[in-house]
């Protein structure tokens, strides 16, 4: 197969320099288009991100003479491109604007934003639980009056470590999930050296996390509608989170406290864990994880510094498992934010979508 060509939107940022690590050898995609605002526009991308490369290993080669283009050139970036990842910091009305665009330039859009998560004909996917939901992309198309463009978008990364952990329990109806995540500086495109407030502190508020976290895994456990035109958000679980920044540079914690219609017995919930089965992995795409979830049964894992690299960085650790006074168990998840939770899941999903004939090759 030829190599797709791929654009990164939002290339100097944190999440658009691991895109750009993430890439530097993919077996599929090729990457031909590096773009930022107009400000960091023909320059080229080792002097655009000069002193703020955050990544743990060095810029590759083929990224450094790279000559950045302006993100809003769409018509030119959409001859060199079969698709784009979107990881651009602007506000959401900005951003939705732009996915949109692009969208429409028939070049589809695999974004890392939020702005986009709570339309309804817009997939919202971790690749190992709703890929079905890539289906409704073709109500999308229709809306926005295209052919070969559109808009998929991977969630939040705060949820990214227990959603997948909640998700082979559902059969035993789950009913409220008590969640407390502990997440990584790199969550806020930030390092612990140029974070100095961070250091010995804890802080109890990240603006809008809450309320992503207990929202957006409703609309991934919902359904398409009969008529496929838009994903309707499942009712339940009922689930209350709190999320704490804290002084880790990568990997988000979540401590999760779980109730069910019918309680599973502790076996049962390790068994469900073990053998659950996913797409990706029979796919075998190339970021996809094996296993996608693995238990510890130490009593001090997992561990943010030792397990947040599990399946290069794509795994999620599970520990903890044990019973709980108000609800029926509680147990603790781990994932790497900026892999798993936002460049590499971006990744893994446009590799779904390639498989599943949504991203083509475009005729040149």
């Amino acid at each position: 197969m030829h190599a797709l060509r791929v654009g990164i939107i939002g290339a100097t940022g944190m999440v658009g320099q691991r895109f750009v690590g993430l890439l530097a050898q993919h077996p599929w995609f090729q990457v031909k288009v590096l773009a930022a605002s107009a400000n960091s526009a023909d320059k080229r991308y080792q002097d655009a991100v000069e002193g703020r490369w955050a990544m743990p290993f060095a810029m590759p080669d083929y990224a450094k003479d790279m000559v950045l283009m302006d993100a809003a050139q769409i018509t030119q970036i959409s001859g060199l491109v079969d698709f784009v990842f979107c990881a651009v910091a602007l506000d959401k009305t900005k951003t939705r604007a732009l996915e949109e665009a692009y969208a429409k330039a028939e070049i589809p859009v695999v974004s890392n934003n939020s702005a986009c998560r709570q339309i309804s004909d817009v997939p919202m996917i971790i690749p190992e639980i709703n890929a079905d939901h890539a289906q409704v992309i073709a109500a999308q198309r229709r809306r926005l009056g295209i052919q070969r463009g559109f808009i998929a978008v991977k969630p939040n990364c705060s949820i990214q470590s227990y959603v997948p952990a909640l998700t082979p329990l559902m059969s035993y109806g789950l009913k409220a999930v008590s969640v407390c995540t502990y997440q990584a500086v790199s969550g806020a495109g930030r390092t612990l050296e140029t974070w100095p407030e961070m250091m010995d502190n804890v802080i109890p508020f990240i603006s809008g996390e809450e309320e992503k976290s207990e929202q957006e895994p409703l609309k991934i456990w919902g359904r398409l509608t009969a008529g496929g035109d838009r994903i309707e958000a499942a009712s339940a679980p009922l689930i209350s989170a709190q999320c704490l920044r804290v002084p880790v540079q990568d990997g988000h914690m979540a401590a999760v406290s779980v109730s069910f219609d019918t309680k599973p017995s502790r076996q049962e919930i390790l068994s469900a864990w073990q053998n659950y089965q996913t797409l990706p992995q029979q796919l075998d795409l190339p970021s996809a994880p094996t296993p996608f979830l693995t238990y510890f049964e130490q009593d001090d894992r997992p561990q943010t510094r030792l397990d947040r690299d599990i399946g290069s960085g794509m795994g999620i650790a599970i520990g903890r498992l044990r019973e709980d006074s108000l609800f029926d168990y509680r147990f603790v998840c781990l994932s790497h934010n900026t892999l798993r939770g936002a460049a590499g899941g971006g990744v893994l999903t446009a590799e779904l979508l390639y498989r599943q004939g949504y991203i083509t090759a475009e005729d040149i």
